[in-house]
């Protein structure tokens, strides 16, 4: 995303091509249909790689060495100034729109992204729960420090081995081909490394350097032959129109924009077509402003979405994509170019690059520390904030179990130490209740353990298929599921069971209000499976196959009743819509933290149907959590001012606490009268 100097004669064409790449990146990201828009920066690391291998190369042909100081400066000159620029607007308007946790989030990737380090942050947080792409602001600093590591790596490797051309040379020519190949060999398995770490990209900006290595000592005028550029062109703009973003980009697909790139750099010097093209004044002065664009448009487009919750219009997003150029001009004009044109002594600028990189590290401390700074909003919002910060379980004491019957799955113990007489099994839903579990059990002095799986039914005989999960990991929860199933023989502590899960979504086969896109199939494994079959039919055999089994190892059997679902809530969402409240251009509020029983009795009598029999049967025990949600005709995701749900079915910590006594029964705290019978809602 840089323009570096020019280790030959001005070259409009590169300007040209950088157009191309920069306007692919933003396009991609408002949204306009380039599948590939993200292989921008893949011409980018070309360019540039070319560009400072030939400053350098040139620098060592000429003196044997390069004068790593002045390099340096150059690139503290040219780098820094719009880069704090960027950072700092985009943290004064943070501090208007980003919540505490978005905050907290947006001070850790300002330190990343000043020590050039963000790629490798940004590899590291892809996590349950994260926060999403578009609501990082610094994003797109990840490429950005690829691209300073390569500064720093490349010319410390020629000063290393300056004393033998033909070693560094070769060195350069190992190192390419060593991180090709572990680009490609690592994509398919590894693909968040392989995207976001230096040592997997290193080989594209290498590509670069060996180009304008190849040119220099050759002294070609890089005019090349003509239908080369055709060929160059056509593959940029392929991979711009139709590589797809997943899982096996980079790898062997990078090859194609890398090596079109290389073409077009070699041979587009000259009059021909595509010359005349890339050199067009609309080229020439997007390829101008490139560095400063590529800066602006992410920060643009994640608050701009942030605020307006998406864009109402597609023509909204042109508006703001002009905003972005409007910005990255004035970047480029008053910012970049002052600098660059001044005639500033070299202390000077590493001491303004010194006192701009101390400011950032100081700012993103303070909101890392502070936790975004809550404070800045007001009550109405801080009760879903506090809600959205309250998800977070102590699972210290959580281990891989690495000992028959339960090897390899996590297990949780809670309560007292000892021998488990309990078990929890369920799944997400066991997260969010843990803390409550936890302290239920303590009060009781009794130890347990907790088994969960996100997403997975607690539920023998049984495979899914969801869309929020990988093939590989519906196959982990029908695998961790029959490892349970015949671990009751070696437990022979346990004399409780408790089952948690989100009910509904099982029978139903799809969440409600804010997620219904979110859809699972349940289908039976022991048995072939019927056309047609309602899924609350499969599941509520499924129920009866695992307390059956259940029974015959275990006295006590307990379901807890699925909370109720407040299917147009979500604390996140809620605190945006508080904290923007008379912002200008803020989006509508739709967010409803209450429910009326009514709008829920139909999906929760469906999802209570497989245990109904159950229960009447005396087989199982049911918990009832909905009198703590519940009055006598609504249901809220606040109680008493506080917080008491993260998104439409989870709860929070403090809610998990507060109902706590809902499962003192599995633990014998209290007499089993206080349980309460199955429900129809």
């Amino acid at each position: 995303m840089t323009q570096q100097g020019h280790p030959l004669a001005y070259r409009g064409d590169i300007d040209g091509l950088r157009a191309i790449a920069v306007l692919s990146v933003v396009l991609y990201h408002f949204g306009i249909p380039l599948r590939g828009g993200f292989t921008g920066v893949d011409v980018f690391f070309v360019i540039s790689g070319f560009l400072i291998g030939g400053i350098l190369w040139r620098e060592y042909t000429e003196w044997g060495s390069i004068r790593l100081g002045a390099f340096y400066v150059r690139r503290f000159r040219r780098l820094a100034p719009a880069f704090f620029a960027m950072l700092a607007v985009t943290g004064a308007l943070g501090w208007v729109l980003l919540l505490p946790f978005e905050f907290r989030e947006f001070g850790k990737s300002a330190i990343a992204a000043t020590v050039y380090l963000s790629n490798v942050l940004f590899w590291k947080q892809t996590g349950y729960f994260d926060v999403a792409a578009h609501d990082k602001p610094l994003l797109h600093t990840w490429s950005l420090a690829v691209e300073e590591q390569f500064y720093i790596f490349l010319p410390l490797l020629i000063v290393a081995l300056s004393r033998s051309r033909r070693a560094v040379i070769w060195a350069l020519v190992l190192t390419w081909a060593a991180s090709l190949a572990a680009c490609v060999w690592f994509t398919p398995t590894h693909p968040s490394s392989t995207f976001y770490l230096f040592p997997f990209r290193a080989w594209e900006l290498l590509t670069g350097v060996l180009l304008a290595i190849w040119g220099l000592s050759r002294g070609t005028d890089w005019r090349g032959w003509k239908p080369l550029t055709w060929l160059g062109l056509g593959l940029v703009l392929a991979s711009v129109l139709a590589i797809p973003a997943g899982p096996l980009f980079p790898g062997l697909l990078a090859i194609i924009p890398v090596l079109g790139t290389a073409l077009l750099l070699a041979n587009a010097n000259n009059t021909g077509t595509v010359n005349r093209l890339l050199t067009l004044p609309a080229m020439r002065f997007f390829g101008l402003i490139s560095y400063s664009l590529y800066l602006w448009h992410w920060p643009v487009y994640t608050l701009s979405t942030y605020l307006r919750d998406g864009y109402a219009y597609p023509a909204e997003a042109v508006v703001w994509m002009a905003l972005s150029v409007g910005l990255a001009y004035l970047s480029w004009r008053f910012v970049e170019q002052p600098v660059r044109r001044a005639r500033l002594p070299g202390w000077a600028v590493v001491l303004g690059t010194f006192a701009a990189s101390s400011a950032a590290l100081a700012g993103g401390a303070y909101l890392y520390v502070n936790n975004g700074v809550a404070q800045r909003f007001g009550p109405e919002a801080r009760v879903h904030i506090d809600a959205s910060a309250d998800f977070l379980q102590d699972f210290s004491r959580c281990y891989i179990a690495d000992t028959l019957p339960l090897d390899g799955l996590e297990v949780c113990p809670i309560g007292p130490e000892g021998a488990p007489r309990v078990l929890v099994w369920g799944d997400s839903h066991v997260r969010a209740f843990k803390e409550g579990l936890d302290m239920a059990a303590h009060e009781a002095g009794v130890p347990g353990i907790i088994l969960w799986r996100a997403g997975c039914a607690p539920l023998f005989d049984l495979r899914k298929v969801e869309s929020a999960a990988t093939p590989a990991q519906d196959n982990d929860c029908r695998q961790a599921n029959v490892q349970i199933k015949q671990s009751f023989g070696r437990l022979t502590s346990i004399d409780t069971v408790l089952l948690i899960g989100r009910w509904g979504y099982y029978a139903e086969g799809r969440g409600t209000g804010l997620d219904e896109g979110n859809t699972i199939k349940l289908f039976p494994t022991a048995r072939p499976e019927k056309v047609g079959e309602p899924q609350v039919e499969v599941m509520t055999e499924a129920a009866e196959a695992t307390v059956a089994q259940f029974e015959r190892y275990f006295a006590n059997i307990y379901v807890l009743r699925q909370p109720p679902e407040v299917p147009l809530y979500d604390s996140r969402r809620a605190a945006r819509e508080a904290a923007h409240r008379g912002l200008p251009l803020a989006a509508r509020a739709t967010i409803e933290p209450e429910v009326t029983r009514n709008a829920l009795i139909s999906r929760a009598a469906r999802s209570e149907a497989p245990w109904r029999d159950l229960v009447q049967a005396g087989r199982v025990r049911w918990l009832d959590p909905w009198p703590y949600f519940c009055g006598r005709e609504d249901c809220g995701a606040v109680h008493d001012g506080v917080g008491q749900y993260f998104d439409n079915n989870h709860v929070t910590n403090r809610a998990a606490l507060r109902v706590r006594e809902v499962f003192a029964p599995v633990f014998g705290a209290v007499p089993e009268a206080t349980q309460t019978g199955a429900s129809d809602g």
